[in-house]
């Protein structure tokens, strides 16, 4: 790991402190530089907020789940690396899940998988994404987000596989030779 990561991981730890005791809404980045013990000069070299460091923090170590998708691994290996980590940072992506910031990290996380899984298409397909497949790929990813929310915010009610599973079983018909078969 490189000093810069090393830094931004000394802020994410320090945010991760401080949300067990504060909503995230309430925390300031005067509060995430002071346990950090590093400056808010050095914060802002990094991070334009404190919402960009909870969403670096997600897509660092969640979304590299997905990443594994082109290198062997199927939708279901994937989503249960991802929400393996969600469950082993629960009370942290609870507080992150419950921002209503314009920043916030539900529309972070729609944003990466929607991209993500649109690259994947139009690579399968050549060609762009046309709109009644893009139409199709938000509701899901819509939907997908607004399940992994909910399941978090609930506790975890079911179990990581069955919940990888329902999300694989309800990914649009038209979508799954794009999505389920990336690694053929």
């Amino acid at each position: 790991m490189d000093r810069h990561d090393e830094t931004k991981y000394i802020f994410a730890q320090a945010i991760k402190d401080l949300i067990k005791v504060v909503p995230l809404d309430k925390i300031a980045v005067t509060d995430i530089v002071t346990r950090s013990g590093m400056t808010r000069q050095t914060f802002y070299r990094y991070f334009k907020d404190k919402y960009d460091l909870v969403n670096w923090y997600f897509e660092k170590l969640v979304l590299q789940s997905f990443r594994q998708m082109g290198n062997g691994c199927s939708l279901q290996e994937a989503l249960q690396l991802k929400f393996a980590f969600i469950n082993s940072e629960h009370s942290f992506f609870k507080e992150a899940f419950k921002s209503n910031d314009y920043n916030n990290l539900v529309n972070y996380d729609f944003n990466c998988i929607y991209e993500f899984y649109k690259g994947i298409i139009e690579k399968n397909l050549n060609h762009s994404v046309d709109d009644d497949l893009d139409f199709l790929l938000k509701m899901y990813c819509k939907g997908s987000i607004d399940m992994t929310v909910d399941w978090v915010l609930n506790d975890m009610p079911i179990s990581i596989e069955k919940i990888v599973s329902l999300l694989i079983e309800a990914l649009p018909k038209r979508l799954e030779p794009f999505i389920l078969i990336v690694n053929s």
